[in-house]
């Protein structure tokens, strides 16, 4: 079946509803969601039931880079800077020297078990060196998995952040396999232009989106989602047409604007949500459609054998050698290797070798395809089993809500407070979206002239208002004073039941 613009609807509508019902019940037999959907990718392509003929890597590739703006940012929306902020330098160490030497590490072993040259084993290496954001953010938030030591912010953000490193190594490769006569040392300007353009652009469009979104004046609260997406798209083709990383750059921006007061955030925060799981879905229903499964099974054993040495020797080799200069449990360590998931990005990045249209193109795009299959099995559906191994889980009574999560909730907090504002108090005239108010604690209502209002950001502080303070501990209700510029007045806190 080929797909044309009169069933294209019907046969991506068709295909959208199968994966969400075979995800609903995937965790019931411990097979990751994301799997599934390349398998009913697979089962509705050309060698499969479905009959549907796909193969045009320019699309994919287009599909993929897309979805990876909605999945990056979605991510680094949901990261919360006080629990990222003391594992920073692990996450940096992991996601540039530790994807540097994955890449390595394993392009040199498909050096020497193959007929490929040093220059084509290296880009097959760069390809699936960074481990997969889709993968890890929606395994490990689908399973609610609740770590030890912050080791869930570090694999968060390792996933998060090592995208763009694989993506300069794989183009740098990939340019050393189209003009042999260059050297390494020549495309190490492009790998530090790219990290630095990106970082900085990354950073400044996260504070000038903050200003756009907290200062423009939209009618409509559904419109600011739409907006943020405009600054989405605008900070990725600006920072990659200077030459930077785009991917880097979104991600960047979207972790200051996640730790940032915007303006009806909690609905820009849900849409992003539920369009990362929409993106996650057509990403990888795109990538099973574009695999012919006859043309991986001649691959399978030497695949197999790549996607082993990757998993249990050339990933917590390069995870050992990054994390030696910090202090971390040896257990710590192997569980943060054993979480090297590949899946949408690796094959995505598999798409720049067809494009560029060399020689063994197709033959790295089925072993990156088999590995990212394999990983996603066995890597995906353990992860569970051996964190308890390792002893480094939590048990799900002692499970904690992430920030975000806290913040975002739907349930009353455990402890409310009523404040009243006086004329002479400096918030008034102040709109809520300025006040630095405690992240932990919400503004639920204001009683103004006797009627009760539900506030926004945009909404002003007035003389005479009463704020309904909402928060989960006494002493945040300190930080909710000194936002306020008031003293606290010491009296009993009304504890709500």
């Amino acid at each position: 079946m080929n797909i044309t613009i009169e069933n294209i609807i019907l046969i991506g509508s068709v295909l959208l509803l199968i994966s969400i019902l075979a995800g609903k019940t995937s965790y019931r037999f411990g097979i990751p969601t994301l799997l599934l959907f390349l398998t009913i990718g697979m089962l509705a392509g050309s060698d499969g039931i479905g009959g549907i003929y796909f193969d045009n890597p320019q699309i994919a590739q287009f599909i993929g880079v897309v979805s990876l703006n909605f999945i990056l940012f979605s991510g680094g929306l949901d990261t919360n800077w006080q629990s990222v902020k003391p594992v920073l330098k692990v996450g940096v160490v992991l996601s540039t020297v530790g994807v540097l030497l994955t890449a390595l590490g394993l392009g040199y072993f498909v050096y020497l078990i193959t007929d490929f040259s040093i220059y084509e084993s290296l880009l097959l290496g760069a390809i699936v060196s960074s481990t997969d954001a889709a993968a890890v953010f929606s395994i490990l938030r689908g399973k609610n998995l609740a770590l030890k030591k912050n080791l869930r912010p570090t694999l968060e953000l390792e996933s998060g952040s090592n995208d763009p490193m694989a993506y300069v190594l794989t183009i740098a490769f990939l340019t050393l396999v189209q003009f042999p006569e260059k050297n390494i040392l020549s495309v190490l300007p492009m790998f530090f232009l790219q990290m630095i353009l990106g970082g900085a652009a990354g950073f400044a469009f996260g504070k000038l989106s903050k200003v756009i979104i907290n200062r423009i004046r939209l009618d409509f609260e559904g419109l600011y989602p739409v907006l943020t997406i405009a600054l989405m798209f605008i900070t990725f083709s600006a920072t990659d047409a200077i030459g930077g990383n785009g991917f880097l750059a979104i991600y960047i921006c979207s972790v200051y604007l996640g730790n940032q007061n915007l303006i009806h955030k909690k609905t820009i925060m849900r849409m992003f949500d539920g369009l990362a799981w929409l993106m996650e879905i057509v990403l990888f229903l795109t990538l099973g459609l574009l695999v012919f499964p006859s043309e991986i099974v001649p691959y399978m054993g030497i695949g197999l054998l790549i996607a082993l040495f990757l998993i249990f020797v050339a990933r917590p080799l390069a995870v050992m050698i990054s994390l030696s200069p910090f202090k971390m449990k040896l257990r710590r360590r192997f569980y943060i290797s054993w979480v090297g998931l590949r899946g949408a990005v690796p094959i995505v990045f598999a798409t720049y070798p067809l494009l560029a249209g060399i020689e063994k193109a197709n033959i790295i795009f089925n072993i990156v395809f088999f590995v990212s299959l394999t990983s996603v099995l066995i890597q995906g559906s353990s992860l569970s089993i051996v964190a308890k191994w390792l002893h480094v889980g939590l048990p799900k009574s002692a499970k904690p809500l992430s920030p975000t999560d806290e913040l975002l909730s739907e349930h009353p907090k455990a402890v409310m407070k009523e404040i009243t504002i006086s004329a002479s108090c400096p918030a008034t005239g102040v709109k809520i979206v300025n006040l630095n108010f405690p992240k932990k604690a919400i503004i639920a209502m204001i009683q103004r002239n006797g009627n009760y209002l539900t506030p926004n950001g945009l909404t002003e502080i007035k003389a005479n208002d009463k704020l309904v303070v909402l928060t989960d501990k006494p002493e945040i209700l300190d930080k909710v004073y000194d936002s306020l510029s008031l003293k606290r007045v010491k009296e009993k806190d009304k504890i709500s039941k």
